[in-house]
């Protein structure tokens, strides 16, 4: 009601000296409570946007029609001649890649696999405005509103010198801690202030988009630097660099840890020949293992390193604060830049995420996202597994929110992502993540920070009807036969058969089918994880059904028997799985 009698008066639908209509008469029209009407009124008249007369009515108050007309809608611009065209004046524009990996509508989607995209339900809302409230009191007001410089709450330096960095071993003295604009506006800073054309950076292949970018535009020499399912690669290629930029919790955008006898070989480079890291330990709130490796800040030669994070990406939204930890010269150069750039983070959110910390709020709220993104991640494993086991393989996670993918060989990942998104399905092609252009064309990522884990499973199957639709226009027909071993035949070739394969996360499993229709399972390196099922055959179709395993529900195959392989169709005659065939 305020909002619309604002916009009225604003917009020129009151005029002043107009009297406005009774608090009766527009309740009546509007159909709501006289009483709603009446506070809204009441708001107006106390702020001084109307006047109320005495046995006359309300009116808008004259003062507010001068220095400025009204508002009279959204109108287009007047078209630019040519002599305002501005891009001559445009410097090096950013790498769209860089800035935007997905659609803006994404939540539009109902599978958005997007590392990134929060979904609104993971938002501590509750915390939230009771610290909004806390921080506004009158007490608090009076500590945080005052105009401080360029100094940053001591609040929130205290909680992080005793809540936050020393869960990463890391212990600093308030003058080597800056808070940033988020983790991307730590990075500006650092880049800004000690990269130039006479810097060689050695970043990981592939790595984050936005610093490769950073780093371009000072011109640095970038030496991409391999990484494999433990990290980036420690060789002789880091020592023609000055600088490291490495992200060992959560590789950006593997999602690979970096394993403790390489941050102990890099920081032994590092003293040998005398190289800066910066260490971004992005979401590391987000490591909920109980023996995640201390950051390369905590370990001995830390000193060398320069530490960068934020808190949790689920507050990106509404809080977007990060921090950088380095020694007491660096933290003084980057707050004078920060002065001359963009100024301190608002001091409001700065204490609204001191009193999340201090009142428990912020490890209440990591506990459960850990939680949910520990069930999220192991739901998307399991549904890759099922439904895609013969298409990809993943880079196994340790923890976080994402998956590496190798997709079919010949498959475009972008071709696929087009395709799935016309679906409803949203993944990511990674070949911007490449410094050099990548030959790999079938690799992309998925996520689960966008979507709750019931919609996991079902998105996942559509995935896997786009890779089967695309595989049968490949080869059409390769699906259609009229020699599907079935009947008598079927049954005396799966009985006492040993299937052999892989799951898609790399490990063995075996499944021997037995007489009486049961069936067993043994998977992982040292058999330790097993199932029991039952098998039978009805016509040309094979059906298996397992107690846990493959959501222990029945699934019937087609099934072809060829050269020590069986194929495993489902009843659109798309080829599901290839498994290695032992008969008895």
């Amino acid at each position: 009601m305020r909002q619309q009698l604002i916009e009225g008066i604003f917009s020129g639908h009151f005029q002043p000296g107009q009297r406005l209509p009774s608090s009766r008469s527009l309740a009546r029209s509007l159909g709501v409570a006289r009483n709603t009407v009446l506070l809204a009124y009441q708001q107006l008249i106390d702020e001084g946007h109307l006047i109320s007369r005495s046995r006359s009515g309300l009116y808008l108050n004259p003062a507010l029609s001068k220095g400025h007309g009204s508002v009279t809608g959204v109108r287009e611009p007047p078209r630019q001649g040519p002599d305002a065209d501005w891009s001559k004046h445009l410097r090096r524009l950013p790498a769209l890649a860089a800035v935007q990996r997905y659609p803006p509508d994404w939540q539009t989607h109902p599978y958005p696999f997007i590392d990134g995209c929060f979904d609104q339900t993971l938002f501590p809302r509750q915390e939230w405005r009771a610290v909004s409230r806390i921080a506004t009191s009158r007490r608090q007001l009076d500590t945080w509103s005052l105009d401080s410089g360029d100094a940053d709450d001591p609040e929130l330096i205290d909680q992080l010198r005793q809540r936050v960095l020393p869960r990463r071993g890391i212990h600093a003295a308030p003058d080597q801690i800056l808070i940033t604009a988020g983790i991307e506006a730590a990075l500006t800073l650092l880049v800004e202030l000690l990269i130039d054309a006479t810097s060689a950076v050695a970043v990981e292949e592939p790595g984050h988009i936005a610093m490769r970018e950073l780093l371009s535009r000072r011109d640095a020499r970038i030496i991409p630097q391999r990484v494999d399912a433990s990290g980036i690669v420690i060789d002789a290629a880091l020592e023609e660099a000055g600088f490291v930029y490495v992200t060992p919790s959560h590789q950006r955008p593997t999602g690979v840890t970096l394993s403790q006898q390489r941050r102990a070989a890099l920081l032994r480079k590092a003293a040998t020949h005398d190289f800066r890291i910066i260490e971004d330990d992005v979401d590391s709130a987000m490591n909920y293992l109980e023996d995640a490796p201390p950051a390369l800040r905590a370990m001995p030669g830390g000193e060398r390193v320069i530490y960068v994070a934020d808190f949790s990406a689920a507050f990106a939204p509404t809080v977007r604060l990060g921090y950088i930890v380095a020694s007491t010269e660096i933290i003084q150069a980057a707050r004078a830049l920060r002065t001359l750039l963009a100024r301190n983070p608002p001091h409001s959110n700065q204490r609204m995420m001191a009193l999340l910390l201090s009142l428990g709020h912020h490890d209440a709220a990591m506990l459960r996202l850990g939680r949910v993104f520990r069930e999220r991640l192991y739901a998307l494993r399991e549904a890759l597994n099922h439904y895609l086991q013969r298409f990809i393989a993943i880079v196994p996670a340790r923890s976080g929110t994402t998956y590496w993918i190798r997709g079919p060989q010949g498959i475009d990942a972008a071709e696929l992502a087009r395709e799935a998104a016309l679906r409803g399905i949203l993944i990511e092609p990674v070949a911007d993540y490449f410094a050099a252009p990548n030959p790999q064309r079938n690799l992309f990522r998925m996520g689960v920070t966008g979507l709750p884990v019931e919609r996991i499973r079902p998105g996942v199957a559509a995935l896997g009807e786009v890779l089967r639709d695309i595989e049968a226009r490949r080869n059409p027909a390769r699906g259609h036969s009229d020699a599907w071993l079935g009947g008598a035949a079927l049954q005396r070739r799966m009985q006492g058969a040993l299937l052999r394969s892989r799951t898609v996360y790399g490990e063995p499993f075996t499944i021997r089918l037995l007489s009486g229709g049961r069936m067993a399972g043994v998977a992982g390196a040292n058999g330790e994880d097993s199932d029991e099922g039952r098998w039978w055959t009805d016509g040309e179709r094979w059906f298996r059904q397992w107690r846990s395993w493959a959501y222990g529900e029945a699934s019937g195959y087609f099934v072809r028997i060829h050269g020590g392989q069986i194929q495993l169709f489902n009843e659109r005659r798309h080829l599901v799985d290839v498994l290695s065939f032992s008969a008895a």
